[in-house]
């Protein structure tokens, strides 16, 4: 594919210090649409899904066999049977739950289904770097990424009052669908799949369907890209920060460069999901807050269903959407793909759908103080909608991750005291080699030798691969 990367100004260190960052140097001639939530942004799925002339590239973390899972099922299938390739790729752990049967309608009917970091006695420790992408490429010219997985939770159920889980994603149509599509070929690669040819699938050109650059920054274990990226505009935004979390954990680096914008001036705000209803675990989840607030971080908990989105919006200027959760796993382990746009009027947008979601929120305070104005531009453009959300019974589905939610808050919060867990740690153990010191060092050895082989074999893969 012959597209030449935009340089605005190819002197400039903001573009030199993004393009070094990311790896993924701004792409020319798209257009880009945002979506929101599953009914919206599973219509342009299957939409494109439906109109794809020759190749279907389908990667997801979770891939349900419910009647969503099963309408993207359908799906493929009827564009297999017009001649059309199409590959899938799911993450073994994310559809643990997800049965044969669903894969294997699918490989009959001539659809290449492969699994994403199944275990392997060659390279134990390759089970914790999962493939946690949400990724739709057609033809080499369209694509779709974001945060949604493929289940029945983004879509809702409004019978049994259940709202559909809160979560953002972009369409991109134009040349920049095709570096995407170069980020699935190395995942499905990786999985252990044969290679396929560009050449005899798609047209070597793309032509171009609009007027946005957009980088397409995908992560693989180890390389930071994502969390080089957003660490780099964290630090060069100059006016406002404006962040939806589903899990948010930051690294001691991030935390701190959101620490520092709110110090130097920087209207920075994190929209996150609620806390627990219960008292204790509401405080204790919060215990993360107190450096964030004290630094002047504004911080809304959301109180409609299940908060799924991965966005950030700086400067009005800035866009990220993507897959990528502000935590370790994401940031430094997994296989995570992200957009990132630089374009007024598209940041605009997801500002206001920010403001428009913090009117569903409530605001995390350390005492009364009054809310400052919006900024004066955005209420020139679109007030804020108040409307009331419609009532929402979560399903056990969503109580699950809602718990996981506030697991991870309770983690991160601990952060404060990390040295009394550690302490108590050490003292059990001692503990346990006294009072039982025979099992105990059995235990210990058999653990260090699965951890030193696993070490070993991971080792070797490094240097055969260099």
């Amino acid at each position: 594919m012959n597209v030449r990367p935009v340089r605005m100004g190819a002197d400039s260190p903001v573009v030199r210090a993004m393009d070094r960052a990311s790896a993924a140097p701004a792409i020319p001639g798209n257009r880009v649409t945002l979506l929101y939530d599953g009914p919206d942004t599973f219509a342009a799925m299957l939409e494109r899904i439906a109109a794809a002339r020759s190749r279907i590239h389908l990667e997801n973390y979770i891939i349900r066999d419910d009647a969503t899972g099963q309408r993207f099922a359908d799906a493929l299938i009827a564009a297999a049977r017009r001649g059309v390739r199409v590959r899938v790729l799911y993450d073994w752990i994310g559809s643990f739950t997800t049965r044969r049967s669903f894969w294997e309608q699918m490989r009959v009917e001539g659809v290449e289904v492969r699994a994403f970091g199944p275990p392997r006695w060659d390279d134990p420790l390759l089970i914790f770097a999962r493939d946690h992408r949400k990724l739709l490429v057609v033809d080499g010219d369209t694509m779709v990424a974001g945060g949604l997985c493929l289940g029945d939770e983004w879509v809702g159920d409004p019978e049994r009052r259940r709202q559909p889980w809160r979560d953002t994603a972009l369409a991109v149509d134009g040349p920049a669908a095709r570096a995407a599509d170069t980020a699935f070929r190395r995942a499905w690669q990786f999985s252990g799949a044969p290679p396929f040819d560009d050449g005899e699938e798609l047209p070597s050109d793309v032509a171009a369907q609009g007027d946005v650059a957009v980088r397409v920054v995908a992560t693989e274990p180890g390389q930071e890209r994502n969390f080089r990226t957003i660490d780099l505009l964290l630090g060069i935004s100059a006016d406002r920060i404006w962040i939806t979390e589903a899990y948010l954990a930051a690294p001691q680096r991030m935390y701190q460069a959101i620490v520092d914008a709110a110090r130097g001036g920087v209207d920075v705000r994190l929209l996150l999901p609620g806390a627990s209803d219960i008292r204790v675990v509401r405080n204790l989840s919060r215990v993360g807050y107190r450096g964030l607030l004290a630094a002047g971080v504004r911080v809304y908990e959301w109180h409609g269903p299940m908060l799924h989105a991965k966005t950030s919006v700086m400067d009005g200027r800035f866009l990220r959407v993507g897959s990528t959760n502000l935590n370790p796993s994401s940031l430094l382990a997994n296989w995570e793909l992200d957009v990132f746009v630089d374009d007024e009027s598209l940041a605009t947008a997801l500002e206001h759908r920010f403001l428009q979601d913090l009117s569903h929120a409530g605001e995390v305070v350390r005492r009364v103080r009054r809310v400052p104005g919006l900024p004066a531009a955005l209420e020139e453009k679109a007030p804020v909608e108040t409307e009331h959300l419609p009532t929402h019974i979560p399903s056990r589905r969503e109580r699950r991750r809602q718990a996981l939610v506030t697991a991870a808050s309770l983690a991160q919060g601990a952060r404060a005291a990390v040295f009394g867990p550690l302490a108590l740690l050490a003292f059990l153990a001692s503990a346990l080699f006294v009072a039982f010191p025979v099992p105990t060092a059995y235990v210990a050895a058999l653990g260090t030798l699965a951890l030193g082989g696993a070490l070993a074999v991971r080792a070797l893969g490094h240097r055969a691969r260099s």
